[in-house]
């Protein structure tokens, strides 16, 4: 199951009222700049759960949804499975 992780977003606001995402600090402490914003929807995080606005980003290559919930940003992680004796 995934969960949500609440990170800190560096985003501009523009003139419309829109908001763009232009960097993600992760919870480790690593920035990572968004290359590009693919696409801008409400939706819900069905993996997480939650809902709000989702970003279909572009970082480092790789496609990554990031959500702005009311005035809090997440991203969906995936836990590691329980490791068996």
């Amino acid at each position: 199951m995934d969960c949500k992780v609440y990170v800190e977003v560096t985003a501009s606001f523009l003139p419309d009222g829109g908001v763009m995402p232009l960097a993600v600090r992760w919870e480790d402490g690593t920035l990572y700049q968004v290359d590009r914003v693919l696409d801008v929807r409400p939706a819900a995080s069905l993996k997480a759960g939650g809902c709000g606005i989702r970003y279909t980003c572009r970082i480092r290559g790789q496609q990554t949804y990031l959500f702005l919930d009311a005035d809090r940003w997440f991203v969906e992680k995936k836990e590691k499975p329980a490791h068996r004796a």
